[in-house]
């Protein structure tokens, strides 16, 4: 009996020690749901590519030209021989590429004037 009591009191020093006891931690209350990002709506974004970024179909090379969707090799040459272009909508007019090609670059290049 005296070693239960001996091992009873063991037993309650070391847990009110902390030698079993678990650590607890306060509970951190949820978070809300952070507010939209800016105040001022973001500027609108043009649908064309930049000027910067253009490709001129009247001096860009023939490397320049074959970055395009759909302009391979041939396509490439043949735009280079048809120069000078007063508008890029003289590729697909002039049957120089298909229309559907056209409509996959348009956006993505320019004829500019010297």
């Amino acid at each position: 009996m005296l070693k239960s009591l001996i091992l009873a009191g063991a037993l309650a020093a070391a847990m009110a020690g902390g030698a079993f006891a678990q650590a607890t931690q306060p509970a951190t209350p949820a978070r809300p749901a952070a507010p939209p990002a800016a105040t001022s709506p973001a500027p609108a974004r043009p649908a064309a590519t930049p000027q910067a970024a253009l490709i001129d179909i009247n001096s860009a090379t023939r490397a320049e030209l074959m970055t395009l969707t759909g302009i391979g090799e041939a396509r490439a040459d043949a735009i280079i021989r048809g120069r000078p272009y007063r508008g890029k909508d003289d590729l697909p007019r002039r049957n120089i590429i298909p229309q559907s090609v056209y409509d996959g670059i348009k956006d993505k290049i320019i004829a500019r004037q010297s």
